[in-house]
């Protein structure tokens, strides 16, 4: 945890940043960062011309023994779903609904990010 009780720290706000900037450039507004109720959170909500897109990131360095999207398990994409049908109802939102994870991989040379749009179905988990 950082010095704020967040997990990630500054390695997960500087993977966040990146994962926004790659959105925006491929035409996704962004609505919401790190937004929250109660426990729950969301770290990326966007605006695309295909719907609302609730996106998890992960960030790591290359060296770590996991790739990011592999801590994306069930009971995270559970939680991440019932923020978002709560966010939707709050805002009065009926677009259809995407639930991406986007990881992104330090190496110390550069960045690599990895989109994965509709990586899980809600109405299944």
């Amino acid at each position: 945890m950082d010095n704020n009780g967040h997990k990630g720290g500054k390695l997960g706000k500087v993977g966040e940043d990146e994962a926004a900037a790659f959105l925006a450039e491929n035409g996704h507004t962004v609505l919401e960062r790190n937004w929250r109720s109660g426990h729950l959170e969301i770290d990326i909500i966007t605006l695309s011309p295909d719907g609302i897109h609730f996106v998890e990131v992960k960030s790591r360095k290359s060296n770590s023994p996991v790739i990011p999207e592999e801590s994306v398990d069930a009971a995270k994409t559970r939680r991440i779903a019932t923020a978002a049908a709560k966010y939707m109802r709050q805002k009065k939102i009926s677009e259809e609904s995407h639930m991406d994870v986007i990881s992104v991989t330090f190496d110390g040379f550069g960045t690599e990010i990895r989109y994965i749009p509709d990586a899980y179905i809600p109405i299944y988990l």
